[in-house]
C-alpha cells in the first residue's frame, strides 16, 4: 500500500519572518535562483505561516532593456526590488552567479559585501557566486564548493579556501552550492535547521524532490558512470590521474599501485577507452589547462606548471595538437568572446 499522505506542518511562528536578500549577478543561472526562492515560498504555503520574506537586489544593468533590472544567462530580465540594501544581523544574503562570475563581480559589490559582512548576517553563494564571496575574502579559512567547471580555477586563485566537491557546503554563517539543483538541497537544510525536518520534508514532497542530498554528496557522477565503464581497476587508475594533474604519475607506477602490469594497463585502456593511458592522462591535463586559460588570469607558463608541463614549448606543442590552437591564441580569443 502507498504511504499515507504527509500531515500538514505547522511550526511555531517566528516573531517576524526571516528575510532573504537575493543578489542577482549579471548572467546568473535561473535554475539555482528559482530553486532557492521556490523552497521559501512553499515553506510559507505548507506551514500556513509567513516564515520567510525575500527581496531581489543587485546592480542594475545599462543595456537598453530597461531600468532596475538584471538579465539571467537565459536572457530573461528580472526587475530588482531595491538597490543593494543594508543587512540586518538575522538576514540571509544569497548571491546568485552564473556565466563569467569574475566579470560580474564589481568593486561596488565587493565593498558592499565586506561592509555588510561585519554586521554578521548569513552569506551564501549559489552556483558560481562562491567565487565572489572568496574574492571579497569572506571564505578564507572556511570550506566551500563551486560548480565543477570552475573548480580548477577557484583552487588556484583562492588557496586559503578549503575547496570541496560537495553539492553544497554550510560552514557557519557561510553557504555555497555547486549550481543547478544543489540550491534545493541547501535550502531544504536551511528550512530543516530553522523549523524542523518535517517542514523540510513537506517542502520536498511539494517539489516532487525525493532524492535529497546532503553536504556529503559529491556533485559529479562517479568515474564508472562518467566513462560508461564499470571496471574497478580502470576506475582506480583514472581517479589517481585526476588527483595528480600537477605532478603526473607514470603508467608503470599507476599499474603497480592497482596490482597489474604496465602491459595489462595498456590493454585495459585500449579496450575500454580506445586510447593509451598516456594519451588519456594528457587529455585530462590539457582539459584542466584550458579551464585555467579560460577562467583565470594566470600566465601561460603558470598554467603549464599547474598541469604538469615543465617546458612551456612542450605545453604549447601538446595544446596545439589537441585543440588546433596555441595557449596564447586561446587566451587572446577568450578576451574577445563571451565566456561560457
Amino acid at each position: 500500500m502507498p504511504p499515507p499522505p504527509r500531515q500538514p506542518v505547522t511550526p511555531a511562528a517566528p516573531e517576524r519572518p526571516r528575510r532573504f536578500v537575493f543578489v542577482l549577478l549579471p548572467r546568473f543561472t535561473m535554475l539555482s535562483f528559482a530553486s532557492a526562492v521556490e523552497c521559501l515560498r512553499i515553506a510559507n504555503l505548507v506551514s500556513g505561516r509567513r516564515l520567510y520574506d525575500w527581496v531581489i537586489t543587485g546592480e542594475p544593468e545599462d543595456d537598453g532593456v530597461g531600468p532596475d533590472h538584471v538579465t539571467s544567462s537565459a536572457g530573461v530580465a528580472f526587475r530588482l526590488d531595491t538597490a543593494l540594501p543594508e543587512l540586518a544581523r538575522d538576514d540571509t544574503a544569497m548571491l546568485c552567479g552564473g556565466i563569467d562570475v569574475a566579470g560580474a563581480t564589481t568593486k561596488t559589490l565587493l565593498n558592499w559585501l565586506r561592509r555588510e559582512a561585519r554586521r554578521g548576517p548569513r552569506l551564501g553563494g549559489l552556483c558560481t557566486a562562491g567565487w565572489t564571496l572568496a574574492r571579497a575574502g569572506l571564505l578564507d579559512g572556511r570550506r566551500a564548493t563551486i560548480h565543477w567547471e570552475n573548480h580548477d580555477s577557484f583552487a588556484e586563485e583562492f588557496p586559503d579556501v578549503t575547496l570541496t566537491k560537495s553539492v553544497f557546503v554550510h560552514d557557519g554563517s557561510r553557504m555555497t552550492t555547486a549550481g543547478g539543483t544543489s540550491s534545493l538541497d541547501l535550502m531544504l537544510k536551511v528550512i530543516a535547521d530553522d523549523h524542523g525536518e518535517d517542514l523540510a520534508g513537506a517542502v520536498a514532497d511539494q517539489l516532487i524532490y525525493n532524492a535529497i542530498r546532503t553536504d556529503q554528496d559529491t556533485q559529479r557522477l562517479s568515474v564508472p558512470t562518467r566513462i560508461g565503464v564499470r571496471h574497478p581497476k580502470l576506475s582506480q587508475v583514472i581517479h589517481k590521474m585526476e588527483a595528480n594533474i600537477e605532478e603526473p604519475i607514470s603508467p608503470a607506477i599507476l599499474a603497480h599501485e592497482v596490482g597489474m602490469s604496465t602491459r595489462q594497463l595498456e590493454r585495459l585502456f585500449r579496450r575500454y577507452l580506445n586510447r593509451s593511458p598516456k594519451r588519456y592522462y594528457m587529455e585530462l591535463r590539457l582539459q584542466k589547462a584550458r579551464n585555467l586559460l579560460m577562467q583565470t588570469d594566470m600566465s601561460v607558463i603558470n598554467v603549464a606548471l599547474a598541469c604538469g608541463f615543465t617546458s612551456p614549448s612542450h605545453f604549447s606543442k601538446c595544446y596545439r595538437a589537441h585543440y588546433q590552437t596555441t595557449p596564447y591564441r586561446e587566451r587572446g580569443a577568450q578576451s574577445t568572446r563571451t565566456p561560457v
